[in-house]
């Protein structure tokens, strides 16, 4: 079987504020109905906790932090999926069920597994 990862674009929103409760229990029946091919999730915090690492030049080169998230969207990466799946195709089936595909997106790529 193959892995693709399935990463979330949402509202940029704190999923454990009480107002989030009725979208993250669809995420959690989703977590149960999809438990033998998601092999590994999680939820970020929101971008504002986010900071972004840069190196300037090449490789040992002076680092450059800055606080909050990368680009301003309207979604911003928000969580991934690792799904175990026959194809792409099935892991869009998969990914459609994914609540985050509903009003916001699903990025789903293949993972290169090391060898």
């Amino acid at each position: 079987m193959a892995q693709y990862l399935a990463l979330t674009y949402t509202a940029d929103v704190d999923w454990w504020a009480p107002e989030q409760a009725e979208e993250l229990a669809e995420y959690r029946k989703f977590g149960v109905e999809y438990a033998e091919q998601v092999k590994a999730s999680a939820v970020l915090h929101p971008t504002a906790t986010a900071t972004v690492v840069r190196v300037e030049g090449a490789r040992g080169g002076p680092v450059i932090t800055t606080d909050g998230p990368y680009a301003e969207t309207k979604e911003a990466l928000t969580g991934y999926y690792l799904i175990e799946a026959d194809d792409l195709e099935a892991a869009v089936k998969i990914a459609a069920e994914i609540p985050a595909a509903w009003g916001g997106a699903v990025e789903v790529r293949p993972v290169i597994v090391a060898r």
